[in-house]
């Protein structure tokens, strides 16, 4: 008896101990979390507590996906945590990811982190080839990741080589071109400076709104066998069911949209889907595990559940999300238009002040050239003056020996030797004395001129002096009016209107003027859109050409030329769908049944 109440008293001790909490790790795209949760919850509880603390309200997208024995798996809403195959040890890790694929992302992704989360998933499987993407489809693609990481195109700031640390394509495009990593930096950097003015979530829309029309994007494939054993791949999306040749995953060779179907079911191995006409036969094909069937059914619900969702009006909540996100966006451009305005007005104040700065300058340096023009010209003037001076000196000395010249030949005529030789010697001396005079003469008038000119030099430089210093007075008021101007065009950006995020000019009312200038600019955008797609792929295809003779064509993979096919046929993921659905389907699951 006693040791049946010991044993029961342990067992009880036991079952105490017993943790009640384990902790989970959830890894999303750009960071990780962890979780402390309790023994009992569900899938559901603790995917709801990650969304909660992702603020995320487009929770039908995603979900909590683990691997088991190298297949992937996703968690169950209605089934606890503890109860799926996960590892045992702490902290049990799962991926938090998009499960289903929007079939237009613009339309569909309400909420910024919602388009954001897809935004970092679908650039990793293009990054890691799990989507295949042309070349110049990978370029315009980088250009607009760039867009979203770094802003606007600053030359001052992105000079070269700031993209060599970034993973931005896919190592398959790197290796098919003869092209350096400057080459590929200098075509994605053409591209970003044409973003300028898209804010992170357009640009990370741009993106999805490229991707999203590539032939892989949100394919979930599986190997399956039809009837006859004939080994192909399913390709489970947004839009139906698609048959795949192996080697070619691009490209289906049968499509089941999901409004085609009406039931679908497996028993262990084998998948039966049943179509919406009850007149056609149901067809089956095998996978090759009894899990992949299990995940392979979950897709299938899940997008054919949302496809459905699509073409029904939308729900209380998602009309009141995109009501929201809406006036959010309408919010945010009057913003960006605000702080575009306030950013002009600072970059217009700044270049007047530059302007006037180097307008300050350049009188400074007029200042400085007269002040020495001046100086100069005081100089020269001092100079002349003393010419004239020495001039008029010499012109006094001439003529006073004009004078004695004349004296000493009125002496010489009066004392004349009587004899001839000495008449003669005399006039000769008299003809020499003359000559001499008239020599004299001639000097002392030239002389007279030049003191003249001297005078009149002398004049024209104290005039030049006196219209320098006119001049410079002018200089040196134009300057102050400058530094006064520079002063209070200078102080302008403080008076512009402030970024404090609380001030009252943020609070705005949508007033119904606003929403139907919204509206208006909405519909401009569309054409706008159209243009700019024609010119998109004018652009791509000039980019095409461009790096056509860098191939390497040895280094071609199958995806490659199947997708240069596709291409030169004109065909695209859309008309391929479209086409395959044109014939009946009747004769589509017949024709699965004879691959």
């Amino acid at each position: 008896m006693a040791g049946a109440i010991a044993s029961r008293m342990s067992f009880s001790s036991l079952k105490r101990k017993q943790p009640k909490t384990f902790t989970v790790r959830i890894a999303t795209m750009d960071a990780e979390m962890e979780f402390s949760c309790e023994v009992k919850w569900k899938g559901k509880d603790l995917f709801d507590l990650v969304c909660r603390t992702l603020g995320l309200r487009e929770t039908w997208f995603f979900g909590l996906q683990y691997t088991i024995k190298d297949t992937v798996a996703w968690l169950k809403m209605d089934k606890k945590v503890l109860d799926h195959d996960v590892p045992t040890e702490e902290p049990v890790t799962f991926h938090f990811l998009a499960k289903f694929y929007p079939e237009n992302a613009e339309e569909e992704l309400v909420q910024e982190i919602t388009q954001h989360l897809f935004f970092l998933q679908v650039k990793k499987q293009i990054l890691d080839e799990k989507i295949y993407c042309p070349p110049e489809a990978s370029v315009l693609l980088a250009s607009y990741a760039v867009q979203a990481k770094y802003g606007d195109y600053d030359p001052n700031v992105h000079k070269r080589g700031f993209l060599a640390q970034e993973e931005l394509l896919p190592k398959r495009v790197i290796n098919l071109y003869q092209m350096t990593p400057e080459m590929w930096e200098e075509r994605i950097t053409a591209w970003y400076a044409e973003h300028r003015g898209r804010a992170r979530d357009e640009a990370e829309m741009e993106y999805l709104k490229i991707a999203q029309d590539l032939e892989m994007y949100g394919v979930n494939y599986f190997a399956i066998r039809n009837k006859k054993g004939t080994e192909l791949l399913l390709g489970v999306d947004a839009l139906g069911l698609h048959i795949y040749d192996p080697d070619n995953r691009l490209t289906p060779k049968i499509s089941f949209p999901w409004n085609e179907i009406r039931n679908i079911s497996y028993s262990d191995k084998e998948f039966t889907i049943k179509p919406l006409d009850k007149k056609i036969d149901v067809f089956k094909f095998n996978s090759s595990k009894l899990r992949v069937n299990k995940l392979i059914l979950q897709l299938c619900i899940g997008n054919h559940d949302l496809f459905m969702r699509r073409r029904k009006a939308d729900s209380l909540e998602v009309q009141q999300m995109k009501a929201q996100a809406r006036e959010e966006k309408a919010r945010k451009q009057m913003e960006r238009q605000r702080l575009a305005r306030e950013k002009q007005m600072r970059e217009e104040a700044e270049r007047t002040r530059d302007e006037l700065e180097r307008r300050l300058m350049q009188l400074k340096e007029e200042a400085t050239m007269a002040n020495e023009a001046l100086m100069r010209s005081e100089e020269t003037a001092d100079l002349l003056a003393e010419k004239a001076q020495i001039t008029e000196e010499e012109a006094k000395l001439l003529a006073q020996k004009a004078a004695e010249a004349e004296q000493e030949m009125q002496r010489i005529k009066a004392t004349a030797i009587r004899t001839e030789e000495e008449k003669r010697l005399m006039e000769q001396k008299v003809l020499e004395a003359e000559m001499l005079a008239l020599k004299m003469a001639e000097e002392s008038e030239r002389r007279a001129k030049e003191a003249d000119q001297l005078k009149q030099d002398l004049q024209e430089a104290r005039e030049s002096e006196r219209r320098a210093k006119q001049k410079l007075l002018e200089i040196t008021s134009k300057s102050s009016y400058t530094q006064s101007m520079n002063s209070s065009t200078t102080a302008l950006p403080t008076d512009l209107p402030s970024f404090n995020l609380i001030s009252e000019s943020l609070s705005f009312d949508f007033k119904d003027t606003d929403m139907k200038r919204l509206s208006m600019e909405i519909e401009k955008e569309k054409v706008e859109y159209m243009e700019k797609s024609k010119h998109l792929q004018e652009q791509l295809n000039e980019l095409k050409t461009e790096i056509e003779a860098l191939k390497l064509k040895e280094r071609e993979t199958a995806l490659d030329i199947l997708h240069n096919e596709n291409a030169s046929r004109g065909n695209s993921k859309h008309n391929t769908i479209k086409k395959l659905t044109l014939q009946s389907t009747k004769s589509r699951v017949a024709f699965f049944e004879e691959l």
